[in-house]
């Protein structure tokens, strides 16, 4: 008898066995299955969808090759986000020296050479030509020069970027460095102290309002400064005002910050009109290279600070 369930016994040991085998895969596989699912959650997305003007579009999530057609390539720069192709006033910059050694000068017109660079966002104006085709090259989100005021601009290419918290730290930074410098300025002029920046750019004078790049967002909009009443009648609205060198000193104010270039004729400061200012009588004249003064990016911005510190306070 006892040999008769030797065999039955060892069956089922068999079977047995199998079948916690069985428990073992499945329980094996759905852990694996899990961990996959789990890992594929944490996996970061390869693109965003970011809110254009012109509606949502999708742009990569950690963009490698930006080309900047037109004004926002210190913004980028400021971001730590790649740039390999830039527009010519950029690469003109002294302050963007660091940042666009090795990059490509591009332009809207030359299709090829953007081509040429592979990149994978494009950034510029509103204005930008062949925004069509630029489209068929690379995601391209355009932003209308003016229409978000300056460091919400930076927050929004943030925002494309996928870097918004580093350009609302940025902001929130600037806010108050602005104001602490602000209140040492109205402390050394004057709280009446009114302020112009005049430019003479391709044989043209021109005054400026307060968002119009050179330091005037700083001057007129994170600080409080005044601007002559002639300048607020004419350069406030449309940004900027044309002027001939006989009317110049009814819109210079007590302190002038000229923006100019050395490859520009400056001769208009020989002359007895430009000498006879109070501001220039006086040496409240402050001068800025037209190339350095010229965007309204976090560089530009920290530069013009330091400028404006350095000749209104020591």
């Amino acid at each position: 008898m006892k040999k008769f369930l030797l065999p039955i016994l060892f069956l089922f040991v068999l079977i047995l066995g199998a079948c916690n085998s069985q428990s073992t895969d499945t329980k094996t596989s759905k852990e694996s299955n899990a961990g996959k699912e789990s890992n594929a959650g944490k996996e970061e997305a390869t693109t965003i969808t970011y809110q254009s003007e012109e509606g949502p579009i999708e742009v990569p999530a950690d963009p490698q090759r930006v080309v900047v057609v037109s004004s926002f390539a210190g913004n980028v720069a400021a971001l730590g986000v790649n740039l390999v192709g830039v527009d010519s006033w950029s690469k003109k910059n002294p302050r963007y020296d660091s940042f666009l050694k090795d990059v490509e000068e591009v332009s809207d017109e030359n299709l090829e050479k953007i081509i040429e660079l592979d990149p994978d966002l494009i950034i510029g104006l509103s204005s930008v030509q062949n925004l069509d085709k630029l489209k068929e090259i690379a995601p391209t989100v355009t932003f209308t020069y003016g229409k978000v005021d300056y460091l919400t601009q930076h927050l929004e290419i943030g925002k494309l970027l996928n870097k918004e918290k580093e350009a609302q730290d940025w902001i929130n930074d600037f806010k108050k460095r602005t104001k602490s410098a602000g209140e040492e300025i109205k402390a050394a002029i004057g709280e009446d102290a009114t302020v112009s920046v005049i430019e003479n750019f391709d044989k043209q004078l021109y005054v400026y309002g307060n968002n119009w790049g050179r330091g005037t967002e700083i001057l007129y909009q994170a600080m409080g400064l005044k601007m002559p009443k002639k300048v607020e009648e004419t350069a406030l609205a449309p940004g900027y005002y044309a002027l001939s060198l006989e009317v110049l000193p009814e819109f210079a104010g007590d302190y002038v910050i000229l923006s100019k270039s050395a490859a520009t004729d400056n001769s208009f400061q020989d002359t007895e009109t430009y000498k006879n200012i109070p501001a220039v009588k006086n040496n409240r004249v402050f001068e800025a290279t037209m190339e350095e003064f010229y965007f309204n990016d976090p560089l530009t911005l920290d530069y013009q600070l330091e400028f404006f510190k350095e000749n209104f306070i020591n």
